[in-house]
């Protein structure tokens, strides 16, 4: 398995001193080089069941193992580490560093696994159609522009599993073709698990297995 999720729970403190219930998931897999969609409305947790399971957020309980290592386990730095070098994420607010141009946003994101390669990244970012906006940074491209970048940044190392958070949310209807096949393709190439989440249905209908969060997600809270 690419992605296993045991026993996964998650709540959030309420100024009133409560415990309100956000992700309460007794299992959740997807296999190597799968594609899956996970649908649900804005605001019902899908951000935060992707951030805890690229290890930027941890769980209250449960198991969270990519590529065979169970990410509790691991300290925050190590954590951040393996993220680097097997987990792609495409964020919905993009985290593009406004100081650098579009080939640097995507080169820096190489670096940290130490695998920066300039020839790739320009591939990445011609793909996505930004092949003559390489030197711009982000507060020259437009926000579906700064969107693209974050998918070609994503995609840069090859990781082992992508999560994808509303990725075509900000983007017209042909970019989001262009992006989601970006995405497809390349997964598909090198045996990428991909995770999209979205509250699409165009988007969903594209993809063979499709889950909704509140099916499996026993908290059952709209957050």
């Amino acid at each position: 398995m690419s992605l296993e999720l045991k026993q996964v729970r998650k709540s959030y403190r309420e100024p009133g001193g409560g415990l309100l219930p956000v992700l309460d998931i007794e299992a959740f897999s997807i296999s190597q080089g799968e594609q899956a969609v996970l649908l649900g409305q804005s605001g019902g947790g899908k951000t935060t069941l992707l951030n805890i399971i690229a290890g930027i957020t941890t769980p209250d309980e449960g198991q969270v193992i990519v590529d065979g290592i169970d990410l509790t386990r691991l300290i925050e730095p190590a954590r951040d580490r393996f993220r680097a070098e097997r987990i792609g994420f495409v964020f919905q607010t993009f985290h593009l560093l406004s100081a650098f141009t579009a080939l640097e946003n995507v080169l820096l994101g190489m670096s940290f696994s130490g695998r920066a390669d300039n020839a790739f990244a320009r591939k990445l970012l011609d793909r996505v159609g930004l092949g003559k906006r390489l030197h711009h940074r982000p507060s020259q491209l437009s926000v579906g522009e700064q969107q693209r970048v974050s998918v070609a940044r994503a995609l840069a190392n090859r990781p082992r599993l992508m999560l994808a958070d509303e990725p075509t949310a900000s983007v017209d209807l042909a970019n989001q073709t262009n992006i989601l096949s970006l995405l497809r393709e390349t997964c598909r190439e090198h045996q990428i698990s991909l995770l999209l989440v979205t509250h699409s249905p165009e988007v969903s209908a594209q993809f063979d297995r499709v889950e909704n969060l509140l099916e499996f997600n026993r908290a059952g809270v709209d957050r």
